[in-house]
């Protein structure tokens, strides 16, 4: 598949990434039919509440336990986007109802959309025209602490600096 965007790398607590077990990661779903198996095996109370999921560089999608690490969903790996999302029945076939880019980990962009659109496509689910639930993520320049701007207030909440209005989270990137 060929996966074109910015990929994120994870900047979280250290510790979580070195807990991820090699080998480890979410569940794959790369076809109708993995999720068709996957979304059986779940029960109704996991079905309540929302799924993480990371879309790897791969243009994969993920799923795992709602409480489960991004990072460990991931294996560590870097991702196109992540965050959480929900199913519903609609129609008589599976659909997502909500979704976010809300993992604190990796601090995807709203841009990652596009990355989620496409695995979820590429699995024939329906799904809305974007993030149901955005986070603008943006780091500090002068602290250099984490921000979840709200409201378009692009002030830190740590130092009460300005924000830059582009995406800055990975220094690296």
């Amino acid at each position: 598949m060929s996966v074109r965007g910015r990929s994120y790398r994870y900047v979280g607590p250290v510790e979580l990434k070195t807990a991820v077990r090699p080998g480890g990661g979410g569940c794959p779903i790369g076809s109708a039919a993995d999720f068709a198996g996957w979304i059986a095996e779940r029960s109704a109370l996991e079905l309540g509440e929302p799924f993480t999921f990371v879309v790897g560089t791969d243009g994969v999608l993920r799923l795992a336990p709602r409480r489960s690490e991004h990072v460990a969903c991931a294996g560590g790996d870097m991702v196109l986007s992540a965050g959480e999302i929900s199913f519903m029945r609609e129609a008589g076939r599976w659909a997502v109802s909500e979704v976010s880019n809300q993992p604190t980990g990796y601090c995807p962009d709203v841009t990652s959309w596009y990355a989620v659109a496409r695995a979820l496509d590429g699995v024939q689910l329906g799904r809305p025209s974007g993030f149901t639930h955005e986070v603008v993520f943006r780091r500090c320049p002068c602290c250099q602490e984490h921000n979840s701007v709200r409201e378009d207030d692009f002030v830190c909440v740590f130092c009460g600096s300005d924000l830059p209005t582009t995406w800055n989270v990975d220094p690296t990137a």
